[in-house]
């Protein structure tokens, strides 16, 4: 049974009393239940959990049976969820293990850094994240340095340790961890990320003077086979699945290209396109698949073909990219990749409001950026296999077995961890660095530069909330608090307090309080 202290039964009813309740209110509980949260997935291994069970009760592990658990872990497969951070699917965020203490990270196949915020940056910039704090099994990589910049002028640098990661129940015992010691106020602002996890190859990581490993380089060789495969979804979270193929995630078959890694990217040519209905335009280009930029970024002949397909569609100088009426049905967008015809739904490629008639369009043109990108835009209609099975890495293409419900202005479901009040894109054209390409965190190109963050009156924030507003960054939760609000505007119940009292008191007595 549990036991429970004076002062920890204090503090409770504490946090539980924020307004005074009448003492006959309190009634004595006899049961109570705590629901479980499933935060990643990964193939069960029975060996370790026979092993398991014999350190428990102080019994030496057998060879055969350590045997069996290194078997088994050669063979490693594990899932990690990809949550949306906003109502626009601006990035996605994925729940990781770094050194004993969960932070939220957007996986991006952009870039090679594993960063996170860390404790060794100001208090300030602290606020409202998960940190990073070495465990004792770190070890400091001492001389070694690291700094990132993106194309918006947002960065991050530090210094770097190696310590244990997991992700979905794979654990790299030994990852370089990138801890940040200052970063620009866009990733401070942006509560909800913590960090991002790099997933392009090693060979354009910033680490100085020694480019370090990306995790699933360090992990590969111990995968039931080397790829990861990705499942990004229209206003709902999706997957990040390592060392394993799910065909339940995906119909028809597989369309593998080769990858040119020459500048550390996961570059492909498709060999061409098409609008809507229409047949396939032989028009072949490179590009790169990156999970962190938002939008699809391509050659200037393939968007005007696209918009003139679409009423009342121009190029907004003010938006830096082509706008529409928010009501226009937009035709669906395709492209040839390895011979077969990949599509995204039309009502996918509408990003955002600009304002109370017009949206934004989810592609947009490459001239200015040096390089076409296939960004979230068309990721979230694939499934998508980042392959090193074979001795020239592959992508691998699929279409997904289904595809979100959302409708068509934007908007996602209320599982999205961000705000639910869409903002219009920055004015500036969102241009990233070449090197790296990484888009996808800190409110720079990868979400065009939109982290919205109003919120009606009383409804609860998850990150991105008001200057001064309070965040729990542990659920990735925060409830914006106006001083001198009344409990019900900042969402607290006077029930809920009175039920959180009466089970802490039923939990105090059954423990001999």
């Amino acid at each position: 049974m549990p036991s429970y202290s004076t002062a920890a039964l204090v503090a409770l009813v504490g946090t539980s009393l924020a307004s005074p309740v009448a003492r006959h209110e309190f009634q004595k509980r006899d049961t109570y239940s705590f629901r479980q949260v499933q935060r990643g997935t990964y193939t069960k291994n029975g060996p370790a959990q026979v092993a398991k069970a014999y350190k428990k009760f102080g019994v030496s592990v057998p060879s055969v049976v350590n045997a069996a658990v290194s078997a088994a872990a050669a063979a490693t497969t594990g899932s990690v969820e990809a949550t949306p951070e906003d109502n626009m699917d601006s990035l996605y965020l994925c729940p990781v293990n770094v050194g004993g203490t969960e932070l939220q990270l957007d996986f991006d196949t952009g870039s090679a850094d594993l960063w996170v915020f860390s404790s060794q940056m100001t208090s300030s910039e602290q606020t409202g994240h998960a940190i990073y704090k070495p465990s004792s099994s770190a070890t400091k990589k001492n001389g070694y340095s690291w700094d990132i910049s993106y194309g918006d002028g947002s960065g991050a640098a530090g210094n770097v340790y190696a310590d244990k990661v997991v992700v979905g129940g794979v654990t790299a015992t030994s990852q370089a961890v990138e801890a940040a010691t200052s970063v620009s106020s866009s990733f401070t602002s942006d509560t909800d990320n913590d960090g991002l996890l790099g997933l392009a190859f090693s060979s354009i990581n910033t680490v100085s003077p020694q480019a370090q490993n990306t995790f699933f380089d360090t992990v590969a060789d111990q995968l039931a086979k080397k790829l990861f495969a990705v499942t990004l979804k229209k206003g709902e979270a999706g997957t990040y699945d390592f060392g394993y193929i799910d065909q339940s995630k995906y119909t028809g078959e597989i369309a593998y290209i080769d990858v040119d890694s020459s500048e550390g990217y996961w570059g492909f040519t498709a060999d061409g396109y098409a609008v809507g209905d229409g047949s396939v335009t032989g028009s072949s280009f490179s590009a790169i698949a990156d999970t962190g930029t938002t939008l699809v970024y391509l050659p200037d002949e393939i968007v005007d073909a696209y918009y003139a397909k679409v009423d009342g569609a121009s190029y907004d100088e003010q938006q830096a990219g082509y706008t529409f009426a928010c009501s226009t049905d937009l035709p669906d967008f395709s492209l040839s990749l390895g011979g077969a015809k990949r599509t995204v739904p039309g009502n996918y490629i509408n990003y955002a409001k600009v304002d109370g008639n017009n949206c934004y369009g989810g592609i947009q043109s490459s001239s200015s950026i040096g390089l076409s990108i296939v960004g979230d835009i068309f990721l979230k209609s694939q499934y998508v296999v980042f392959d090193k099975t074979q001795s020239t890495p592959r992508l691998g293409w699929a279409q997904q077995s289904s595809t979100s419900s959302s409708s068509s202005n934007g908007t996602a479901s209320s599982q999205t961890k961000g705000s639910s009040s869409a903002s219009a894109p920055a004015a500036t054209s969102p241009t990233p660095t070449p090197s790296p390409a990484s888009t996808g965190s800190g409110g720079g190109f990868g979400g065009s530069g939109i982290f919205p963050s109003g919120l009606p009156s009383g409804f609860p924030s998850f990150g991105g909330g008001s200057s001064g507003s309070s965040s729990s960054q542990g659920s990735g939760f925060s409830e914006s608090q106006s001083s001198g609000s009344s409990s019900s505007s900042s969402g607290f119940s006077q029930e809920a307090a009175n039920q959180a009292f009466n089970e802490a008191l039923a939990a105090a007595q059954a423990g001999g309080f």
